[in-house]
Formats: C-alpha cells, sequence, structure tokens
C-alpha cells in the first residue's frame, strides 16, 4: 500500500497512461490524480529547488511538474532508480506512455533498424515454393505454389468489382472461416472468372487437390487465378501441376522466385521483395511477391499479391496492419484504369520468429506495420513502373493539401488522366494537363494558388506558379522527363496533407498489347 501511495505522489498523469508500471494496478486512477492535484501546491511547498533539479535531469516537462515537487520525488524512487538509466533508454520510457497513441509520422521518427535482403516469398522461416509450367499457356511457366510448415494466420484483401472471380469468392471465405492455412495454388492464364457455378467447383477442386498433396485440409488452402476472363480452368492440366509442384517446394530463394516467374501474365519483370527487422530481440523477416501489368486502376488495383512473414502475430492485428496499408500503397496506383476481377492480396504469418505475439497496438505492432508498409509500397511501385508498355514510372505528389481526402482524390486524377500520362511519354511538360485533371476531380482547390514541379534523377523545375505558367527551360524540363522515374509535384497551398499516387505514362504498345491479348 505504500508502494502504490508513493506511485501515485509521485506522478498521477504517468500512472494513468502507464498499464505496466510496477504496481500492476489498471488506469482507474482518476479520483485519487484530482485528490492531489488539490493537495500538491500546499503540501509540498518548501522543496520546490530540490525537485527542479530532479526534472532538468531527467524529464522534458519540467513545467508541469514544478508544481507537484514532491511527487516527482516519489516517482522517481518507485519506477526510475536513477536518472542516469533513463537518459540510457529514453526510447523505452516514451515507448510505454505513448503505446496507444502512435500515428505514422512518429514511426517514421523512431529510425527503425530494417534492411532490404534478397529473396520474396521464401525469405521467411518456414515458407517454401515452386513455380512450373503446367500447359495453361503455351510456352511459360503457369503455376505456383506457397507452403508454410506450420499453420498461418491469414489476411486478405480483395476486389471492389461487383464481377468477383471464383478464387476471390473462395478466399474470402476461407480466410473468415478458418483459423489458420497453410498453402497458397495460383494458375496464370485463365481467371476463372464469370465461369458460375462450375468455376466455383473447379476452384473448390484446387484447394482438394492441393490439400490431398501436402496432406491438409481444403479450407487450409487459398487458390488465386490470373489471365483471361470467362474461360473455364483446364483442370486436368491444373491437377497435373499440383502434384507436380508439392514434391518439388523449395525453401530456397530460388523457389520463391520461381513462383514469381509463374504468376506473370503481360508483366516484363518478377516482382518481389523481402526485408529483415527486429521485434522483441527477435530476428523477423517479411517476403513478398505479385503480378500487375495491366487492368491496373485504384481501389484495390487488377493484381495478385501474396506476401509471407514469420512474425507471431493475431489473426485480427494481421488483418488490421493490411487494410490499414493498403489504402496508402497499392490503392495508390493506377495504369489504364480499369478494376479486375480477381483482385487479391493476401497475407499469412506463420509465428516462426518467436517473438512475444503481437496482440494489441504497441511498438511491436508499429514495427510491423512499417515492415508490411515497405514491402506494400515497393511492389505497387513495381507494378505501376511495369504498367504495359509502360517506358516511364510516373509518380504525383499532392503536398500542403486541406485534407488526407483532398490530396488522395487529386493524386489520383492526375495519375489516372489519359492526357496526362500520353505527355508524359512524349516527355513534353504541357502542365496544362495536370491542372485541368486536377480540376475536373472532385475536389475544392484555389486554381490561382497552385504550384507545379517536375522531377526525376534529372533534376527539378519549378512550371507553375500560383496557377501560371514560370519563365522554364523547356529543354530542361524536357530532359527532366526524359527519365525513366518521372514524378509531378502539385503544391496547393491549403494546409499540410499529403498524399502519393503511381502509375506510368501511356504508349502506343499498350494498345498493342491489348488489341490481341486474347491470341
Amino acid at each position: 500500500n505504500r508502494h502504490l501511495q508513493a506511485c501515485l505522489q509521485g506522478c498521477p498523469l504517468l500512472f494513468v497512461q502507464n498499464h505496466s508500471s510496477s504496481c500492476g494496478f489498471k488506469r482507474n486512477t482518476v479520483p485519487f490524480e484530482r485528490k492531489l492535484r488539490s493537495q500538491g501546491n500546499n503540501k509540498h511547498k518548501h522543496s520546490e529547488m530540490k525537485c527542479e533539479a530532479r526534472n532538468r535531469a531527467e524529464h522534458r516537462t519540467s513545467k508541469k511538474l514544478k508544481a507537484h515537487p514532491m511527487k516527482c520525488e516519489a516517482r522517481n524512487r518507485a519506477e526510475h532508480k536513477s536518472s542516469k538509466k533513463l537518459k540510457a533508454r529514453p526510447m523505452e520510457h516514451k515507448v510505454r506512455n505513448r503505446a496507444e497513441h502512435r500515428t505514422s509520422k512518429k514511426l517514421n521518427e523512431r529510425n527503425l533498424t530494417m534492411k532490404k535482403i534478397k529473396g520474396g516469398v521464401t525469405a521467411p522461416k518456414g515458407f517454401a515454393a515452386m513455380g512450373l509450367k503446367a500447359g495453361i499457356k503455351k510456352d511459360k511457366k503457369d503455376m505456383a505454389m506457397i507452403y508454410s510448415s506450420t499453420p498461418c494466420v491469414a489476411a486478405g484483401t480483395f476486389t471492389t468489382n461487383q464481377v468477383k472471380a471464383a478464387p476471390v469468392i473462395w478466399d474470402r471465405d476461407t480466410i473468415y472461416t478458418s483459423d489458420y492455412v497453410y498453402a497458397v495454388v495460383c494458375n496464370s492464364g485463365v481467371a476463372n472468372a464469370c465461369t458460375g457455378k462450375i468455376g466455383m467447383d473447379y476452384c473448390e477442386q484446387m484447394a482438394e487437390a492441393t490439400a490431398k498433396a501436402l496432406d491438409i485440409e481444403k479450407r487450409q488452402v487459398l487458390v488465386a487465378s490470373t489471365g483471361v476472363i470467362g474461360a473455364q480452368l483446364p483442370m486436368d492440366k491444373i491437377t497435373k501441376g499440383i502434384q507436380l509442384l508439392a514434391p518439388t517446394l523449395d525453401e530456397s530463394l530460388d523457389g520463391g522466385h520461381l513462383a514469381a516467374e509463374a504468376i506473370m501474365t503481360t508483366d516484363t519483370i518478377p516482382k518481389e521483395i523481402a526485408f529483415e527487422f527486429e521485434i522483441g530481440g527477435k530476428t523477423c523477416t517479411i517476403g513478398g511477391m505479385c503480378k500487375g501489368s495491366g487492368m491496373i486502376h485504384p481501389n484495390m488495383c487488377t493484381m495478385l499479391g501474396f506476401i509471407m512473414t514469420d512474425v507471431k502475430i493475431s489473426k485480427s492485428m494481421l488483418y488490421e496492419a493490411l487494410s490499414g496499408d493498403i489504402k496508402d500503397t497499392f490503392n495508390m496506383i493506377s495504369v489504364d484504369g480499369d478494376t479486375s476481377t480477381n483482385d487479391t492480396v493476401l497475407l499469412l504469418a506463420n509465428g516462426l520468429a518467436d517473438n512475444p505475439e503481437i496482440t494489441e497496438k504497441n511498438e511491436d505492432y508499429y514495427k510491423f506495420v512499417e515492415a508490411l508498409h515497405a514491402v506494400n509500397e515497393f511492389l505497387a511501385k513495381k507494378i505501376a513502373g511495369d504498367g504495359e508498355g509502360a517506358t516511364a514510372l510516373f509518380e504525383v505528389k499532392i503536398v500542403n493539401a486541406e485534407s488526407k481526402e483532398q490530396a488522395v482524390t487529386l493524386a489520383k486524377s492526375i495519375v489516372t488522366s489519359s492526357l496526362t500520362k500520353a505527355a508524359i511519354y512524349g516527355h513534353d511538360a504541357n502542365w496544362g494537363r495536370i491542372l485541368c485533371a486536377m480540376g475536373y476531380s472532385t475536389a475544392k482547390f484555389e486554381p490561382e494558388k497552385v504550384d507545379i514541379y517536375f522531377e526525376s534523377k534529372a533534376g527539378k523545375l519549378k512550371i507553375v506558379e500560383n496557377g501560371m505558367a514560370t519563365d522554364y527551360s523547356e529543354a530542361k524540363a524536357t530532359k527532366i522527363l526524359s527519365e525513366n522515374e518521372v514524378t509531378a509535384i502539385a503544391d496547393v497551398k491549403m494546409g499540410d496533407c499529403t498524399a502519393t499516387a503511381w502509375g506510368c505514362d501511356l504508349t502506343h504498345e499498350y494498345v498493342s498489347i491489348n488489341a490481341d491479348y486474347r491470341s
């Protein structure tokens, strides 16, 4: 009881926020706090100078603590054995008091140690993969499988198109009803969309064949398909492919790379990435792969994405992390404005890193979110830059917007503008198309205040100031726009919110590819 009283007298505000203090009590302490505040000034008036020195040494909030000098001394004895110890671990003190009030801005200020490593879906512990030719396509790999040696919690996000492919329905139901999954099987060449009951039956047969080959249950298998809409799956080839994939699953980086190649359609390059980071003193890894080149448009975008991690995390927190990050990554890309029937991003976590399980939004959760964001953003940009027929990645940044919603709306309007994309292809600084695209969006802004810049490795150039052209060099602008990654920045001067969208230029080759896609 004396120890509790000392803690309460020490600093009631800290005690209220600190769920894990040495006293072990929860935060229902408001009556004590009010009482101590009313008593503090008279009770400890004569010790102000002594505690003020301690406040300077250990705390940045001396202004508040001067009103309660002796309480600070009590807290120092009860919770912090020495100011030297506090100084050695400033982030630990900050994290404990603010664990439930993190924002992405604070996350970026923590200097999280995270490094990019080689590999993709097989980089995390316990995952194996393989890709091969099953004969669905003429001369390319067309089937892939990913498998975890231990059960995984799973989360998924899916197309917003009202026309949903059979695998989307299967995966959505499986994730919602199954506690764990083990495997993902995917084919390219045929989308299994708009195929009716037969398509749903074939989807279930894919899961059953995979379950049999891996000795698991069919509802522990997630299924994905990509390719031509309206065609039925060649189940003889699919089943044979599954039988070949299962015994050849490979935990090496090569296994993951072959799987990344096998899910490609009109993609020109496989897309994979992995990062390593630390949670609770344990080394954790997250790796992903995706496909996407055409029929790409924000709001889940046209793509298949598979992300694997060995982090130990609850299913609810896994879904929270994925759904929260999608809106700033995959939902911010566009190639042609078409939203697919098969959009799927799957995230599996098998817990083999053996970190303390993440069950709430604490420091460990936000470390995981930051690593997940790094994977998602990398893959999203790869899809945008590999748009069908594209020669350049086109990035659009809206800065100093009044709200996040305004910034997102403006960025998407610019990045989806066919005229702007064509100008990027022609290396033409036709800034009027950018301002026009902003104007027909639903976002309200003041055109006469907008500044516009073009930026690339070749430099940065302001081409519009307060809604009017600057005396810029056309030659310099053309040089900047001739790089393979180009950024347009629009400053609307209304606040401090930002948004970034990614797309690509619009070329003759895009028309050629899509004019004979089925042939």
